[in-house]
């Protein structure tokens, strides 16, 4: 019998990490039977652990629930297995052991022909024995073709129950905020769509400078998309906002911020687009380029989505912008991470002590897209003296209607967020519901 031993050890390892990371993949690999391919006897303990567990507990394991069978259930194994067994998956853990898309098809691949060149000889045997087994043969052959079918017919209830629960399945970006983080859940998580809100010149570009700063450290891949400013140019807020330089005194530290950023293992690309030049189907080209260099975005950035050229033009500019936002969180689900941008508040955002949704600029249905929703206000006086206030106008993994006293400081591209006095935490708006119901009513009243 054959064996993945062709395609060699960390392969093999991959493979095992995918498996038991999707569950429906997992049950791709069940079906044709992967446990006998594996060459490495570790490696066929650890896929056992997880096809016996899904039988007996009708669910996939957890990463968590993986680690506690690794470390008490294998007393039938022999101390070598268990120590191979126990240092691959600590290699799972810390993410240096990662299968994609290549691995995915070349296992499942390989199985499905050794599955059915087994019914095939077994139909041949058949054969041999007697010229009417027609039926038996026909269904030998079809069953065997239908193993290792792709099943993803979405979310199973039942199945995949430890899967609603695992904190991996999120792998939340921090914002770099600790409260922020709290309140979210521990950030930006996978496929959702975050939108930072600010008058013009407020610094919605520093912003976003400043969170995807915090995924480069993270050792993530941030691409970002700038629609206003020069690459550059966002390139120089960059280096200030990682290494501290104030951003006139760039030119003269470059060996400095050279030998700070070559330490860093996050990687950012920066692609410049005229504004109104490029549409979310520019950006998903430009994604799939990159993929197939093998490069894979952990976080996009657009600064910002209202310089987006819409799709397909409708009779206001609204409609348009609704639909961008709307594009822009396909994008989120499509890739499997999170998309930040900025909105544009409109004139009453000026002089707003907080900012609230209701400030937001054209098209208020960017509201209803959005996950998190986030507002940066500062008065006059607050510039003079480097303050601000950052209002949390929508969250869908914890509370809404929040203010926090922020630091602000754009020489060096430098925000906090700072912990509110006793007692000034409050709900400064209604709450999310109450305000998008308004919301809601009042665009309704404006489309007809």
């Amino acid at each position: 019998m054959e064996s993945l031993k062709r395609f060699g050890k960390s392969f093999q390892e991959e493979l095992c990490q995918l498996i038991l990371e999707d569950r429906s993949f997992c049950d791709q690999m069940e079906e044709v039977e992967v446990v006998r391919y594996l060459e490495l006897k570790y490696l066929q303990v650890f896929a056992q652990l997880i096809m016996d567990y899904r039988d007996k507990y009708k669910t996939h394991p957890t990463y968590g629930t993986m680690k506690t069978m690794v470390k008490a259930g294998l007393s039938e194994e022999s101390n070598t297995i268990k120590d191979q067994l126990r240092r691959y998956y600590a290699r799972v853990l810390s993410g240096e052991i990662k299968g994609n898309d290549f691995t995915r098809d070349k296992a499942l691949g390989f199985c499905k022909k050794q599955v059915l060149k087994e019914a095939m000889i077994k139909s041949v045997e058949l054969l041999k024995k007697s010229t009417t087994e027609y039926d038996q043969i026909q269904k030998m052959i079809n069953d065997a073709l239908n193993k290792g079918v792709d099943n993803k017919f979405g979310h199973d209830w039942h199945k995949d129950l430890e899967a609603r629960y695992l904190s991996v399945a999120r792998d939340p970006q921090s914002s770099g905020w600790p409260r922020i983080d709290e309140i979210t859940q521990g950030g930006f998580g996978k496929r959702e769509l975050a939108v930072a809100i600010a008058p013009t010149g407020a610094g919605k570009s520093m912003v976003l400078v400043h969170l995807g700063k915090q995924a480069i450290q993270a050792g993530k891949t941030v691409v970002h998309y700038t629609l206003e400013l020069a690459d550059t140019v966002v390139g120089q807020r960059y280096d200030s906002c990682i290494t501290g330089v104030h951003l006139g005194d760039l030119k003269q530290n470059k060996e400095r911020i050279n030998e700070i950023i070559s330490e860093i293992d996050g990687e950012l690309i920066i692609k410049e687009y005229p504004a109104k030049s490029a549409s979310t189907n520019t950006i998903k080209s430009h994604i799939e380029k990159m993929r197939k260099r093998g490069v894979e975005p952990d976080m996009v950035i657009v600064d910002y989505a209202d310089l987006l050229r819409p799709i397909r033009h409708s009779s206001e500019k609204r409609h348009d912008l609704e639909n961008i936002y709307e594009e822009l969180r396909a994008i989120a689900q499509t890739y499997d991470l999170p998309v930040i941008t900025a909105s544009q508040t409109n004139r009453s955002g000026l002089s707003a002590e907080v900012i609230t949704m209701e400030s937001i600029s054209e098209a208020f249905n960017k509201c209803f897209v959005a996950d998190f929703i986030f507002s940066l206000s500062r008065t006059t006086i607050d510039k003079q003296s480097n303050q601000g206030r950052i209002y949390v106008a929508k969250n869908r993994n914890g509370p809404d209607g929040l203010v926090f006293p922020a630091f602000v400081d754009w020489s060096n591209v430098n925000i906090k967020v700072l912990k509110p006095k006793v007692g000034e935490e409050e709900n400064v708006a209604p709450s999310t519901t109450e305000a998008l119901s308004f919301l809601k009513e009042k665009y309704q009243r404006l489309r007809k």
